[in-house]
């Protein structure tokens, strides 16, 4: 059963290709949601998660993009109740 789960992540997140990074690390790891920029400089990302395939998309959003710098990664449960889409996973602007 997929994981819910938003995700905060600061550092040099933005300019860099951060949400493209997400995007596609997502489509080749069978993850669902969506990845945001936030007005404070981080990124916020809401995902349904596989749990065989958690280790490797939050391992991969630690590293980032070759531009990036990423200073922390928050991870919380999001609830079974959140707006998280099934399938696919989106870029908000």
């Amino acid at each position: 059963m997929s994981e819910i789960l938003r995700i905060f992540v600061q550092g040099r997140v933005q300019g860099v290709g951060f949400r493209q990074f997400t995007q596609e690390t997502a489509h080749r790891l069978g993850v669902a949601g969506w990845v945001r920029n936030l007005p404070d400089g981080r990124v916020e990302a809401l995902v349904r998660i596989p749990p065989e395939n958690k280790t490797r998309f939050l391992a991969a959003l630690r590293r980032g993009p070759s531009y990036s710098r990423v200073q922390q990664l928050s991870v919380e449960p999001a609830g079974a109740d959140s707006s998280c889409p099934e399938k696919g996973f989106r870029i908000l602007h």
